[in-house]
């Protein structure tokens, strides 16, 4: 068929009309992504992580605790603990009773703070077996003295827990870092607590596990938690005994 020049323009316009529809999908389509992408981009300069957001999780690694942690706490702490803080197991138990904390979540603590040195401290001014700061005991409390600092430590760590929701490795973190870090994520922890949550999900998750050993462990007394634990081995010894000595002759 053959348009005269004088029909062209309607037949323009009756063309323009039938692929208006058409049109207007793919308007809406690129106005979409547009709006997507530029929506994606605030999101990340909002949060500070538009250069490390592809390798910088906001979040921890994901741990599966494999047990609920309200679940009737065991009557007993891991085998896999090194045997200072073995040396606590009792004490440990009985704390857990006390307060209402897994004993495998405070064994996991004494673990990584002191490895069960009553004595222990840091240039921070940590004290005792789950160096505390000074400023939560109580008036004329002895900051060494395993109970009192067990008293002090746990309220920390239960205070911990609430502000993670109930997740141990959470809660571990709060512990090193203070609560202000729980909400921050992976990319907001510093370099300190990021191990700590590491070690410390890494000894508790093989704790529930019931392994009489772990790897993560392993890990944490590599990177010099052995000079700890052979610290407290020193100071857990029983003091030498002088034989009396007999009549001479």
């Amino acid at each position: 068929m053959i348009i005269s020049r004088d029909s062209q323009p309607a037949f323009l316009i009756r063309m323009w009309l039938r692929l208006l529809p058409l049109q207007l999908i793919v308007m809406t389509a690129i106005i979409g992504f547009v709006v997507g992408v530029v929506g994606a981009m605030s999101v990340l300069l909002i949060n500070g992580d538009f250069n490390s957001a592809s390798t910088a999780p906001r979040v921890p690694p994901v741990v599966d605790y494999g047990v609920h942690v309200a679940a009737a706490p065991p009557t007993a702490i891991s085998p896999l603990f090194t045997p200072e803080v073995q040396h606590w197991a009792s004490k440990i138990v009985a704390w857990s009773k006390q307060y209402g904390v897994d004993p495998n979540l405070l064994a996991t603590v004494m673990q990584i703070e002191s490895c069960g040195d009553p004595q222990a401290g840091s240039g921070a001014g940590a004290q005792g077996l789950f160096q505390v700061m000074p400023d939560h005991f109580q008036a004329n409390e002895d900051t060494h003295d395993p109970d009192a600092n067990a008293r002090a430590g746990i309220a920390y760590l239960k205070g911990s827990l609430i502000a993670a929701d109930g997740h141990p490795g959470l809660a571990l973190a709060g512990y090193n870092g203070g609560y202000g870090v729980i909400p921050l994520g992976w990319s907001g922890w510093a370099q300190e607590t990021r191990l700590y949550y590491t070690w410390g999900t890494g000894i508790y998750l093989d704790a529930l596990r019931g392994q009489s050993t772990s790897a993560s462990l392993q890990d944490w007394l590599n990177a010099g938690g052995v000079n700890l634990c052979q610290q407290a081995a020193q100071r857990l010894a029983p003091a030498p005994t002088i034989a009396p000595s007999g009549p001479v002759g």
